[in-house]
């Protein structure tokens, strides 16, 4: 009976946001639609591949070993050695290396190197990086044409409510404690746990453990009781400001927006801890994305 979702309090009214609360979040939503839409953004993913062997071929064409949705048919020779990976370009392939035409032989630095190797093909619109997860290593591929960018639809969000712009207390852990992520793919690891945020809504005391963001902020990954129903079953992310010197910090729940992997498959999206998991309906920010 009835046509609400469960845990959802079809009875509460939003607060009334004034104008400059609701521009503020506009600017936001934009800002956030723009970053989505870049060329190279989390919607331009076209393949994700897992280096397994000594070597691969890599390319469009039907005999590589690694088969790349678009770009030139023979791009060129992977390899593994030592624990590091080395592209030989095909002559004909007209790849870039971080911007400059390549020249023989080149070793790939994944992302977690401070300045990781980007190789472009297709004159720009192509980009080849790797990534390492777990002592796993896989070429990431984005494209501006990737069908998932040229046929973005809209972001849908629950109204801008200043309720759910809540000032919280930071607790911080004892230095170097970690946490144990779970992403996507099922692979996990321990990532840097500084503290934890504490905030109260309607009488009620929540707590989510926090991971670094930028800045000294924070970056939480949360589920709560309307994930699976009106926003992402995975959960969402949310990023705060560093909090002040007496652990205040705001957390504003109408920022909170959908990883990756709802853009594309390619993804490797950490999800929430169980920690994070809230028996709190959060009837702010991203919705559900339906692709096209």
């Amino acid at each position: 009976p009835g046509g609400s979702e469960p845990g959802v309090d079809a009875t509460a009214a939003p607060v009334v946001a004034d104008p400059g609360f609701v521009a503020e979040q506009d600017a936001w939503r934009a800002e956030r639609r723009a970053e989505l839409r870049r060329p190279d953004g989390w919607a331009s993913l076209i393949g994700l591949h897992w280096i397994e062997l000594p070597a691969h071929y890599v390319g469009s064409g039907p005999t590589a070993g690694i088969r790349l949705a678009k770009g030139p048919e023979r791009m060129g020779l992977l390899q593994q050695q030592g624990g590091k990976v080395f592209l030989t370009p095909d002559a004909e392939a007209g790849l870039t290396v971080d911007g400059e035409p390549a020249q023989g032989r080149f070793e790939l630095l994944p992302d977690s190197s401070p300045t990781p190797t980007v190789v472009g093909f297709d004159e720009g619109k192509g980009l080849l990086t790797l990534i390492d997860r777990g002592g796993r290593k896989a070429l990431r591929v984005k494209h501006a044409e990737a069908e998932g960018l040229v046929r973005m639809g809209e972001l849908d969000y629950w109204p801008a409510d200043p309720s759910w712009r809540i000032q919280a207390r930071f607790q911080r852990h004892p230095p170097g404690r970690t946490i144990q992520i779970v992403d996507i793919l099922g692979q996990q690891g321990p990532q840097p746990n500084p503290g934890v945020v504490e905030f109260e809504r309607d009488g009620m005391l929540y707590r989510l453990e926090a991971l670094e963001g930028e800045d000294g902020g924070l970056f939480l990954i949360f589920a709560d009781r309307t994930s699976g129903h009106e926003s992402y079953a995975a959960g969402r992310y949310l990023y705060t400001a560093a909090p002040d010197a007496d652990g205040g910090v705001v957390v504003d729940f109408n920022r909170a927006y959908n990883p990756p992997c709802v853009f594309s498959d390619y993804a490797t999206c950490p999800l929430p801890p169980p920690e994070n998991r809230l028996d709190l309906a959060v009837t702010a920010g991203e919705k559900k994305y339906v692709r096209p």
